[in-house]
Formats: structure tokens, sequence, C-alpha cells
């Protein structure tokens, strides 16, 4: 059962239902009544039966290598499927992420305590966003060696979040542990785009990664339970 209450000016309206498909025919016979966006107090999407994650705004930290665009892929995937999710990430500046803590409180003269400054700095940061995250993108590249994601990704599985690892398949091996953490295991930044669409509004891609070569599950290895 859904219950639904939205605010047109003064008057409440609560109304329950039993099905996926009431709720689109409730959404539709009131769709002249709160055409007015600002008496809407909040929107209710509903699409393939499954209603939106609640009113739930997403928080979602993008962690990882900064020498390509694949934040930007993210989130124009995310802005042309229209969900709820505010992302974060630590400053992608490697310049001033090595020189914040030195610009600010002042130079030092050794190269390790040039460091802890700015370390320290950024850790302010880094700490209090993952914290406060729905779940934590961890992207590792070919190039580099990026100490500070596999930090970020032991850190996010101690405070119990979920993890998504992005990377190459020819990498999988040393990242064996850390995916071994990871609720899902991307290695193109559209997939992180399904994998989120999916938990927030039950969606998923109109085609499989594997194309036509996708079998069902039941299909392919047999029934879980032969008698559901």
């Amino acid at each position: 059962t859904i219950s639904i209450t939205t605010t047109y000016n003064k008057y409440i309206v609560t109304t329950k239902m039993l099905a996926a498909n009431t709720l689109k025919q409730f959404l539709y016979s009131t769709k002249s009544i709160f055409s007015n966006p600002p008496y809407v107090s909040h929107t209710i999407r509903c699409i393939s039966g499954t209603p939106v994650a609640g009113n739930k705004i997403w928080n979602v930290y993008l962690s990882g290598e900064i020498h390509s665009d694949w934040r930007e892929q993210i989130a124009k995937g995310i802005k042309s499927k229209n969900l709820p999710v505010i992302l974060s990430s630590p400053n992608t500046s490697h310049e001033d992420s090595d020189d914040c803590g030195c610009i600010i409180l002042g130079m030092e003269e050794e190269r390790q305590n040039w460091d802890k400054l700015g370390a320290n700095m950024n850790n302010i940061r880094t700490k209090t966003l993952i914290q406060e995250a729905d779940v934590v993108v961890v992207r590792f590249g070919e190039k580099y060696r990026q100490w500070n994601a596999a930090f970020d990704a032991g850190y996010a599985a101690a405070l119990q979040k979920s993890i998504i690892t992005l990377h190459p398949p020819s990498i999988s091996h040393m990242l064996k542990e850390v995916n071994a953490s990871a609720s899902a295991v991307c290695t193109h930044p559209y997939q992180v785009v399904d994998t989120l669409n999916y938990v927030i509004t039950g969606n998923l891609p109109s085609k499989p990664f594997d194309g036509e070569e996708f079998v069902p599950i039941a299909d392919r290895l047999g029934k879980g339970n032969p008698n559901p």
C-alpha cells in the first residue's frame, strides 16, 4: 500500500493505493488539479511500476584519479536520467591539493612537512564528504597509482558505506581485495550511472551489457527455487 500526501494551497490531499497502476491513474487524474508547480510539495515518479525511493536525495562521493573526464561522464548521465543525486569529490586540482596548506598557513622547508600540511587540510573535506555519502564511487586508472583512492575505499568500508569501484579490467587482480568490499564493480562510467538509476528508480538499462547474448538466470542456470 502506498500513501501519498500532497499539498495544494492550504489543503492536504491524502490517498492510498494498492498497485503501481493505481498510482499512475491517481497522478493522471490529479494532473489538472495540481498543474501549478508552486502548489505541489513534492513530485512522485513511477516508472515501470516501481516508485522512486521516496523523496530522498542521494549523496554520491566520487573518489579517485583526476586525469580523465570520468566524473563529468557520470554527472552528464545522472542529469540525463533526472536522478535525485548530489555529487561531491575531493579537490581535483593537483596543484591546489599539494599547496593548499602552505598557501594558507605558510611555507615549510622540508617536503614531508609541506605534504603534511596539505594532506591534513584535504583530509577535512575528504572525511566529511565520505561520512555524509550514501554511496562512494572509487575510480582507479591504469597510468597512475591511486593510493588515496585505495585509502578512501578502506575508510568507506570501515564506515559501512556502499561502494562502487570503477576501473579497467586489466587491473582487476591488483584490486581484488578492494573489489571484494564493493557492492558493484564497474568498468565504464555509464555502468555507474545505470547502477544508481536501478538503485534509486528500479529501472534497468534497455540493453544488457552482453547485448543479445544475455540470457535470464532462470533460463541459463535454472530456477533457484523450483517450487516457489
